[in-house]
């Protein structure tokens, strides 16, 4: 029995015809590689109904045309005797069609079949000029003749007529029109459910489901880049693969410069020409066959073109998606390294590559499907649903949110573009009609701004200060208010306690010029004889750090301890982690030095407290090196004080003004003066 809720009456009654039921693509499919919208261009004609013997009657007819028409690839040598057998045949098949211009003739290729060099008809080809863009799924009327020849050559396979599996014609004012009648989560969960996802299934709530959502903007936004990495058996890919045939998927490690791009020999242009969408799948692994692919990739993904020698300026309209899987907790790949780091090798550290991506959504808070989570209710049929996407990549709505706000200062241009463009890409799927209120793109914004500051942070994780803008903000036009947009994945991640610092608690941040770590240092200060113990590092200039500042305190123990309090009598447990960077270098002198003071003494350190610089065996206060990463690092992470050396005082215009807006930066010139502004008064 057949139970329908208010959305699929709705959907029924106004876009009877155009919708089907959708697991019902599922029940037919069974074992066979046909794709969804080759099943629903069937289904949508003979069972969008509600009626269940007539939907039952339609699922038989379209079991025997599938049955007797559809081609798997291992049946073709059956269908081309067949073909010989009865000279004519109707099949299912994908065909594409290419130019020989030595012979001045088209040439017909039907995948499954394995039909290669069919004769084609001019008019044919000029009817459906998809044909030479990569191909289109169709029903085909096949022949056969022996007589047909080219030279001394036998082609005895014609095209004789194609009906595709796609709609002929498309009109888009019916969807203008038809989306008054639909509320806006009304059509929201029409799209999803058009998709495939049950928007009322257990653990979808509203913000999964507008990072459902996110997966079609690059098929509404041409040129759009968008990478989702996220646990294995959330759907990464099956939008690209399933719903939509202006779509590809590449298999990872599989694009090369000829099939992406150019083929130098022949001059055709590639899949950023052909198709609407490319979807990297396995992008963890490895993208590109070949290394001159990255350069034209960036070239490309930054302005929707790329050169080449013989061919100039190419152009391309096809967004670019990489997916891939993330197989650690999101908190543990913030800690130790950035949220890009599982991307191929190839890209992963590349800030030009990355910078270039608009969106970054977030995967793992997507639940990994369960049969619950995809839907048994009526939604548009993949055919019509790719033309009311693909319909939308003509229009824009970049500027749609500058009659009620004005971007924060921290937004550059690639900032701003993405956020326009996400923006842009959210108007086009729930607003059709171009209808939508201020409140539609306060949503939309919020959103935007979240999916591009992802990609901002982890760029300053790699590359330093060059990314250090990542506050995002939108004034509000009428009220002058600025709200600013956090990140989920940030929120309570402040590794450095705010209250005050344990006795021998200290926290301090080293920097190779390359990374930057968090590092927190633990000193506890026990009665014994005067043995020093290190442990949490191997690094031999680390060691070496704390061996000086250790050796330093001894030799000056009597004007920096009382004789209470001599080394002699403490053996010293310095313990060193490491709490969030790739690893530890030099440069933390002034945190040991401090820790182990108020380690022996019992003395708590002021709240939120870090300190940078090193002490020489001397006493010398040396300089911080890459002193505006380090502070920034300990700002973003709590730090509420950050002791500097002296020497630092002409670098504190290099730290950005959000930073020392809620962080006091003051300076120390030798270790009596580091004492007196670390340690907590009585």
């Amino acid at each position: 029995m057949i139970i329908l809720d208010d959305l699929d009456k709705k959907a029924l009654d106004h876009f009877r015809g155009f919708v089907v039921k959708k697991d019902l693509v599922g029940i037919i499919k069974g074992g066979a590689n046909v794709p969804a919208f080759v099943l629903e261009y069937l289904l949508a004609n003979t069972c969008s109904t509600e009626d269940e013997e007539k939907l039952k009657e339609g699922m038989e007819n379209v079991k025997t045309i599938l049955r007797n028409h559809y081609i798997n690839p291992e049946e073709s040598t059956l269908i081309q005797s067949k073909l010989r057998e009865k000279g004519r045949y109707k099949i299912i098949d994908k065909i594409s069609v290419e130019l020989d211009p030595q012979r001045d003739r088209y040439w017909a290729n039907i995948s499954n079949s394995n039909i290669k060099k069919a004769t084609i008809s001019d008019d044919l080809v000029k009817s459906h000029e998809k044909l030479l863009l990569g191909g289109i799924w169709a029903i085909i009327e096949m022949e056969y003749d022996p007589m047909i020849t080219v030279g001394n050559t036998v082609y005895p396979f014609l095209v004789r007529d194609i009906k595709p599996i796609q709609l002929s014609t498309f009109d888009n004012t019916k969807i203008s029109e038809k989306r008054k009648e639909f509320t806006k989560e009304e059509w929201k969960k029409l799209l999803l459910r058009s998709a495939g996802y049950e928007p009322y299934s257990e653990g979808l709530d509203d913000r999964k489901l507008n990072l459902l959502l996110c997966r079609l903007i690059p098929l509404v936004e041409a040129n759009f880049n968008m990478v989702e990495l996220g646990p294995r058996s959330s759907g990464k890919s099956y939008i690209y693969k399933e719903i939509t045939p202006y779509a590809i998927l590449i298999s990872g490690g599989q694009g090369s410069v000829a099939q992406l791009f150019v083929n130098n020999t022949t001059g055709r242009v590639g899949a950023v020409g052909l198709w609407d969408a490319i979807c990297f799948d396995e992008s963890t692994d490895k993208l590109f066959k070949d290394r001159d692919a990255i350069p034209l990739m960036k070239d490309y993904m930054e302005s929707g073109s790329f050169s080449r020698a013989k061919g100039g300026e190419i152009s391309g309209s096809a967004s670019v998606i990489l997916n891939g899987n993330i197989n650690q907790p999101v908190e543990t790949v913030l800690q130790t390294s950035h949220l890009f780091s599982p991307l191929s090798d190839e890209v992963n550290h590349d800030t030009a590559f990355l910078d270039r991506i608009n969106l970054f959504l977030p995967g793992w808070e997507i639940t990994k499907f369960s049969p619950s989570n995809f839907t048994n209710h009526f939604g548009f049929s993949t055919d019509f649903f790719s033309e009311i996407l693909k319909s939308q990549r003509k229009t824009t709505y970049y500027d749609a949110l500058d009659k009620y706000f004005t971007l924060g200062s921290h937004l550059k241009q690639r900032d701003s573009k993405s956020v326009r463009r996400i923006v842009s890409g959210f108007i086009k799927l729930l607003h059709p009609d171009g209808e939508y209120t201020k409140e539609d793109i306060r949503e939309y914004l919020v959103i935007a701004m979240e999916m591009r500051r992802r990609v901002k942070e982890q760029l300053k994780r790699i590359g330093g200060m060059e990314f250090w803008d990542t506050n995002f903000s939108y004034i509000d036009k009428e009220t002058q208010e600025e709200i600013f947009v956090g990140l989920q994945e940030e929120k309570g991640s402040s590794l450095i306690e705010s209250n005050p610092l344990s006795p021998g608690v200290c926290y301090t941040a080293t920097s190779d010029g390359d990374s930057t770590a968090l590092v927190k240092i633990e000193v506890v200060a026990l009665k014994g004889s005067g043995k020093m113990n290190v442990t949490g590092t191997s690094s031999q200039e680390v060691k070496e750090n704390i061996k000086n500042t250790y050796n330093y305190l001894r030799a000056n123990e009597r004007s920096i301890l009382n004789e209470q309090h001599s080394l002699s009598g403490y053996d010293i447990n310095i313990q060193i982690s490491n709490l969030m960077g790739a690893y530890i270098s030099g440069g933390i002198g002034s945190a040991v030095y401090i820790a182990i003071i108020s380690a022996i003494y019992k003395k708590n350190l002021k709240p939120g407290l870090a300190v940078l610089g090193n002490i020489s065996i001397g006493g010398a206060v040396e300089r911080a090196l890459n002193f505006a990463d380090k502070v920034t690092l300990l700002s973003e992470n709590g730090a509420k004080t950050v002791l500097v050396p002296i020497e630092n005082i002409n670098e504190l215009t290099t730290i950005p003004q959000s930073i020392l807006g809620k962080t006091d930066v003051p300076f120390y010139g030798n270790s009596q003066m580091l004492l007196q502004k670390a340690v907590l008064a009585d």
